[in-house]
């Protein structure tokens, strides 16, 4: 369970049977603000290597991406995940872009997961992307990226 709006990986919930389920859901009803009741359900899905990816998509292009690692079933780096460069290839490009552009998205961060079967899957689009580790580790200069298109773009 994840809540529509958030960061670093927080307020996220396993749930691995129902009496979890009605805990977790009692919880956000009580807690009152509205924003504990929008949330959505996702199955976990086995990562290899306990790892996803984040691509950075700018514009009409994935301009870098990174591997997070953890032991945990979270993978943010915020929360301890271990970053480390992904080269960018065609696939992880093109199920960015197409995701990016089903959601009208210029500037934006995928969550993709490489799922056993090898399969590339979304989990994530993010709106406010953050690239914590991410300049670093990739040696792309993400805000300058995203400065350059605004300009070209729309100045």
């Amino acid at each position: 369970m994840k809540p529509t709006q958030g960061s670093w990986g927080r307020l996220l919930s396993k749930i691995n049977d129902r009496d979890a389920a009605e805990t977790v859901l009692e919880h956000k009803q009580l807690l009152g603000n509205y924003q504990h009741s929008n949330f959505y359900i996702q199955p976990l899905i086995e990562k290899q290597q306990g790892r996803d990816i984040r691509a950075f998509v700018v514009g009409d292009r994935c301009i870098a991406a990174i591997y997070r690692k953890s032991d945990h079933w979270v993978t943010n780096t915020a929360r301890g995940a271990e970053a480390s460069n992904c080269p960018v290839t065609d696939d992880i490009a093109d199920v960015s872009l197409r995701a990016a552009k089903a959601v009208g998205g210029e500037i934006v961060a995928i969550d993709l997961i490489e799922a056993m079967s090898g399969e590339l899957l979304v989990t994530e689009i993010n709106s406010s992307m953050e690239f914590r580790n991410s300049i670093k580790t990739t040696g792309v200069n993400i805000p300058q990226e995203i400065i350059s298109y605004i300009k070209e773009t729309y100045l």
